[in-house]
């Protein structure tokens, strides 16, 4: 629960705001500097709270292992759960495996299956890096964070600001609500457009997953 002196930082305007830009700029330049060499990456989100006995904690590692022995980088969100399953899949595949860690009130700590870490404290600095230095996202079942990072990578490419790449959603029981309301009730409004569904792919296969972002490359290269 957050202190009455955070809530006091929180909503307080002060004079030394605008230097709080170069803190800003210094995590972009970190960041940047460190990934710069990452061609390849792809990024995992998922709910920190999935077990390890979960059925999609035991997929997320498999994935993450098969697409870092085809030579991917593999990106999350540096916590436990789904992120925790991802890198450690990739660490066992002798792959590199990234960890894009959040300083938050409840401190997250590095999961141990990082080979690289890098240290955020503004979200929106993190999800740039998540974005540049992805050729896919996977989207795990999560909660509020994850369904906020699926909606920025699609708002994303619906608006053009990015060249568009795989965005899979994977466990079709657990998504299919939401995938339903969209298509009840904002497609149906008219709110979005038929091809905005088709931004993203929906599956419970690990080979499809992969199939999909390789035929993805195969057409666009």
């Amino acid at each position: 629960m957050s202190s009455k002196k955070d809530k006091e930082f929180r909503y307080t305007f002060s004079p030394d705001d605008p230097w709080r830009v170069f803190r800003i700029m210094s995590e972009f330049v970190d960041g940047f500097d460190d990934l710069s060499e990452v061609s390849n990456g792809i990024t995992f989100f998922g709910g920190t709270k999935v077990k390890k006995n979960s059925k999609y904690y035991k997929a997320a590692r498999k994935l993450a292992f098969k697409l870092a022995k085809d030579g991917y980088s593999i990106i999350t969100g540096a916590g436990p759960g789904i992120m925790e399953a991802a890198n450690r899949g990739a660490k066992e595949a002798g792959g590199e495996s990234i960890g894009l860690n959040i300083e938050i009130p409840l401190q997250q700590k590095p999961n141990p299956h990082i080979t690289k870490a890098l240290y955020f404290r503004y979200f929106f600095v993190r999800k740039v890096m998540f974005a540049k230095y992805a050729k896919a996202v996977m989207v795990f079942p999560g909660g509020f964070g994850t369904l906020d990072e699926f909606a920025e990578f699609i708002t994303l490419i619906q608006t053009e600001k990015v060249i568009p790449f795989p965005i899979i959603v994977f466990g079709k029981s657990y998504w299919k609500g939401l995938i339903d309301w969209m298509k009840k009730s904002m497609l149906k409004s008219k709110l979005i457009s038929k091809e905005h569904i088709n931004i993203f792919k929906m599956t419970d296969s690990i080979d499809e997953a992969v199939t999909i972002i390789k035929d993805f490359y195969s057409k666009n290269l």
